[in-house]
């Protein structure tokens, strides 16, 4: 079993992802959306455990990010946190602030950064935009509030990109694209997110910056990788994009236990007499 996994008094800190980085240690990422699969998580070694404005997609079947609400995060957030607490509290959670929390002004972000911090003790949050927020990333995180940036393909823009197609292909918007990655380290940034941009990017940006490069779609050498939780259990038969590995089918496996549970209940050998009082 890795050594870090075994070391399960170790909370994973912005400085823990740090010296991962300088070792040269990959760092695994994870969506998260409630309390039973956060202790889960945390008992398999996940480092970091994204508290993703993807649960609009997954949890509440909206077609965009953009639904979510500051208070469904925190509801989300503080069933994370608290799996993690109760199990090796090894991991780090970061909870995504969602679109139009941050956008308006500098000090309403800092109110609704330090509102998500309060409520339910996760480690950090998580912003999508380069040069644009940088001020906003320098406000929040000059208070001590860690922040992760969020570059390429960003689904709170997915109406002003039109598409979830590559993003950066582009020279131009690739030259873009690693300049606001070291305007986001300079304005405080932990770590970045860079989504379903080109392999040869995303590992220019890695080797530019100090910071931890974390990838979804952005190939091999980037610091770290994530990923939505329900892709890699294969919750959602509708949705397979080349960058995920699923890694079960628990589609299948739920459907065919519910299945079984309503053929018994039917043919009532459930409950079983051992199964009474």
């Amino acid at each position: 079993m890795n050594q870090s996994i075994q070391q399960k008094g170790a909370h994973v800190t912005t400085r823990r992802l740090l010296d991962m980085k300088q070792n040269g240690e990959k760092i695994s990422m994870l969506t998260a959306y409630d309390y039973t699969m956060a202790r889960i998580l945390d008992r398999a070694g996940v480092d970091v455990l994204l508290v993703g404005d993807s649960a609009s997609n997954v949890f509440s079947g909206h077609s965009t990010t953009l639904p979510i609400t500051i208070e469904e995060m925190i509801y989300h957030a503080k069933a994370v946190v608290g799996g993690v607490h109760a199990e090796s509290g090894r991991a780090m959670v970061v909870t995504d602030m969602p679109f139009m929390s941050y956008q308006l002004s500098g000090e309403e972000a800092l109110r609704n950064a330090g509102k998500i911090m309060k409520e339910h003790e996760c480690d950090a949050v998580k912003l999508e935009g380069g040069r644009v927020i940088a001020e906003t990333v320098k406000r929040i995180t000059d208070v001590g509030i860690p922040v992760m940036g969020h570059l390429g393909l960003m689904p709170q823009s997915i109406y002003k990109y039109g598409s979830y197609r590559v993003r950066a292909q582009e020279e131009k918007e690739a030259e873009e694209l690693l300049e606001d990655a070291k305007i986001l380290e300079q304005a405080g940034a932990f770590a970045i997110v860079v989504e379903k941009i080109p392999s040869s990017l995303a590992a220019e940006v890695t080797r530019s910056l100090t910071i931890p490069i974390i990838g979804i779609g952005a190939g091999v050498e980037c610091d770290g990788q994530v990923l939505v939780i329900n892709d890699i259990l294969g919750l959602n038969r509708e949705f397979h994009p080349r960058f995920v590995r699923q890694y079960a089918d628990l589609n299948t496996v739920i459907e065919h236990a519910a299945k079984q549970y309503v053929e018994d209940v039917r043919q009532g050998t459930f409950p079983s007499v051992d199964e009474s009082y």
